[in-house]
């Protein structure tokens, strides 16, 4: 038996025409080969052809990805132009305004080195002064250690503080005194009190000991050292310059440092107290100055007495004086009044004058009309 495909042979069947057959049935099998293999091409086909297209609409897509890479290239180059364009710009515009601040800046600069110059300057001459300065305070630091010079520094400062404060025909520098004792400055006050003693005294040692006290002995001693130099002028000022008859009841101790002067006062009033009971009174600059005007109104009065009854003489003459200058202005004012209806009569008979001078002028012949002279004949003024 022969099987071909679906079909099988026997051996009757095989024959003489058995190979027609065989013919046929290969190419029947051949024929539904072939339709089985165009049925089973044609999806592929379909797939081919639709590979084709997606192919075409990938190169079309490709050809517009080209268009557009293209477009995109020469925007960015656009782009890159516009965007370099405007760098340029901006850093010309940049390096303009920095040459302008560098500018500005320099001339700000220079102006600034300028003016610290001129302070530098001002700085050197200030620093001159206090090289100055401090030569002075040196100077004035050795005028004040010696005891003589420490003195005159006193009498001179007390003196000008006198100056200012009181007329020259008040007061007396270097006063002796008829116990032979020499007052710095003796005022002249009227009784009561009668004159009156300032005498300078400097006690620093003293104080600079109290002020430079490091430990509480040191202090101690230095308060000692400032009460015994105190109470040994007051006694010294009580003694020389109270006299009875001669000055008045009391005296003044001239401190001539107000630091001295506050020091006494804020911690050590029994020095002040025992002044008091001394009938000596302790000034500084200050209170020494407010005292001085107190005198200085104190003698204005006492002058301002002894000069009244020469003043109510002045007010006298002064009151008879304007007597007789109102009964002047009278005689002016009448002489004045008498004067004026003269230059009245004057004008009038100048404007009758007048009026004939015209006439004349122009050549008026006829018989002139008489005229009335009412012309008042001048009269020489009563004196």
């Amino acid at each position: 038996m022969v099987t071909i495909g679906e079909y099988t042979l026997g051996p009757v069947e095989l024959g003489a025409g058995a190979i027609a057959l065989f013919v046929i049935i290969l190419l029947m099998m051949t024929v539904r080969a072939a339709g089985r293999s165009a049925q089973m091409a044609e999806p592929l086909a379909h797939q081919i052809g639709a590979l084709g297209q997606r192919v075409e609409s990938l190169s079309a897509g490709q050809q517009q990805l080209a268009g557009g890479l293209t477009n995109v290239a020469e925007t960015q180059a656009a782009a890159q132009a516009n965007l370099l364009q405007h760098m340029e710009k901006r850093l010309a515009q940049v390096g303009q305004q920095m040459n302008e601040n560098l500018q500005g800046s320099s001339r700000r600069t220079a102006h600034s080195l300028g003016e610290l110059q001129e302070r530098l300057k001002t700085i050197d001459k200030a620093q001159e002064n206090i090289t100055k300065l401090s030569g002075d305070v040196l100077s004035l630091q050795d005028i004040l250690s010696n005891k003589q010079t420490r003195g005159a520094f006193g009498e001179i400062q007390l003196n000008d503080i006198v100056g200012k404060a009181l007329p020259k025909d008040s007061y007396a520098l270097q006063h002796t005194l008829s116990n032979g004792k020499r007052a710095d400055c003796l005022i002249h006050l009227p009784n009561p009190p009668g004159p009156i003693v300032i005498d300078s005294k400097f006690p620093l040692e003293a104080y600079e000991a109290l002020r430079n006290a490091q430990t509480q002995q040191q202090l101690n001693d230095a308060a000692r050292m400032l009460r015994t130099s105190v109470r040994t002028h007051i006694k010294a000022i009580s003694a020389k310059y109270i006299l009875e008859g001669e000055t008045a009841d009391g005296a003044l101790m001239f401190l001539p440092s107000e630091a001295v002067y506050a020091e006494l006062h804020a911690n050590f009033p029994e020095l002040v107290r025992e002044g008091f009971a001394a009938r000596v009174w302790i000034v500084s600059p200050t209170t020494c100055m407010a005292t001085l005007n107190t005198m200085r109104a104190i003698l204005k009065d006492a002058r301002m007495r002894e000069q009244a009854g020469a003043i109510r003489r002045e007010l006298g003459l002064l009151y008879a004086d304007m007597e007789r200058l109102g009964t002047r202005v009278e005689n002016l004012d009448r002489h004045f009044g008498q004067a004026a209806k003269d230059i009245s009569e004057i004008k009038i008979s100048s404007e009758k004058a007048g009026r004939r001078a015209r006439r004349l002028d122009n050549f008026d012949f006829e018989e002139l009309a008489p005229e009335t002279d009412n012309t008042v004949p001048l009269v020489r003024p009563k004196t």
